[in-house]
């Protein structure tokens, strides 16, 4: 049994871990709203940060090189094409979709709207196998679904074109993290560390979300007297600057995702998840005029149930019927899909690897 100041040590580093997740998770939510406002440009936004987050990516790539003195995995161009293209598309989509929508909607809706992710990436669970079926699972969309519809019922700030591009990241963002999951998972490639899946991702993603830019964007923005018509020097590389801070913070958020989970476990980052959707509406109505009525907080309490009963089945099924670690590696590759991405670290800090039970990740 650990000692009082053991536990006290993990409690702390647990919060600490969830506080720096919010800092990044919550700030992207709040700069690309404030963004938005004098910049209406999000698919070009989007483009500087997934270039951004390559450099860093790459950068970060050749530290931990020059630091284990190993070679970090580059898949071949076959390999890249077939198994990476389709996930980097869809997070391209998922990703502009939603930067896309702040030129429309409040935060709140936002952040209502997004949550409704988890349907979808249960669904494409469903359809890839990668969870089973339960009847629970009803009550799960129920509850979700009817939140939804009591936060968006006669809402005053409620825009049609910026809720539909939501719900369609959020459809895509289901397609998206169940790729992910599965790419993650696949040991041949060599992608288990989110650092080397963020560096083969982003070329994919810029070329993938290129096009759409130059439909919608590429005119208006080169004749734009903020970017590529300024007449001094000073405006153009005050803008690049501020593009560069959500770079910043994109790269940030991805790092802190993996952090937390990788130190906890995905049942912390998935009730972490839960606390930053409120503390972001909390934010939004104090500083950003978001109006919500008794109906909509009431709507957001049944969507976030809906989300706690899925994580509460998850970690039951998990923790009672889900096969060891031991018992996967001892079947056929076949298998391979049902591995977890990162297994829960033991609470004491021993080997656990033969007794660690699967657990998969909850994404938001």
């Amino acid at each position: 049994m650990a000692c009082p100041v053991q536990s006290l040590c993990r409690t702390l580093r647990t919060i600490s871990l969830v506080l720096f997740y919010y800092v990044f998770s919550i700030g992207i939510t709040f700069y690309n709203k404030w963004l938005m406002k004098g910049f209406h440009y999000p698919l070009f936004m989007t483009l500087v940060h997934l270039t951004i987050i390559f450099c860093l990516s790459t950068l970060t790539r050749h530290c931990m090189q020059c630091w284990t003195g190993k070679p970090r995995v580059v898949l071949s161009w076959k390999v890249y094409m077939y198994k990476v293209a389709p996930t980097a598309m869809a997070t391209a989509l998922d990703i502009g979709l939603s930067n896309w929508s702040f030129l429309f909607i409040t935060i709140s809706l936002y952040t209502m709207t997004k949550s409704t992710a988890v349907l979808f990436i249960l669904f494409f669970s469903l359809v890839f196998k990668l969870e089973e079926p339960n009847p629970f699972l009803i009550v799960v969309v129920l509850l979700i679904a009817s939140g939804l519809f009591m936060f968006t019922f006669e809402s005053t700030q409620f825009n049609l074109e910026g809720f539909i591009m939501v719900l369609l990241a959020s459809f895509i963002g289901g397609i998206r993290w169940t790729l992910t999951q599965i790419l993650m998972q696949k040991a041949e490639l060599g992608l288990q560390n989110p650092i080397d899946t963020m560096y083969h991702l982003q070329p994919l993603m810029f070329l993938g979300l290129f096009p759409l830019f130059l439909f919608n964007e590429g005119l208006s923005l080169s004749s734009s007297e903020k970017l590529f018509r300024v007449t001094h020097l000073s405006p153009l590389m005050s803008s690049l600057l501020t593009l560069s801070a959500g770079g910043g913070l994109a790269f940030g958020l991805g790092f802190s995702e993996f952090l937390l989970v990788s130190r906890t476990s995905s049942l912390t980052l998935s009730i972490a998840g839960i606390f930053k959707e409120v503390c972001t509406l909390l934010l939004a109505a104090q500083f950003m005029g978001d109006r919500m009525t008794g109906l909509n907080w009431l709507g957001f309490a049944v969507c976030l149930s809906g989300i706690s009963v899925h994580i509460g089945i998850k970690t039951y099924y998990n923790k009672n019927k889900g096969p060891t670690l031991r018992q996967i590696s001892s079947k056929s590759p076949e298998l391979e899909l049902e591995l977890p991405l990162l297994r829960q670290n033991g609470d004491e800090g021993e080997d656990t690897a033969a007794e660690d039970e699967d657990e998969e990740i909850t994404l938001h």
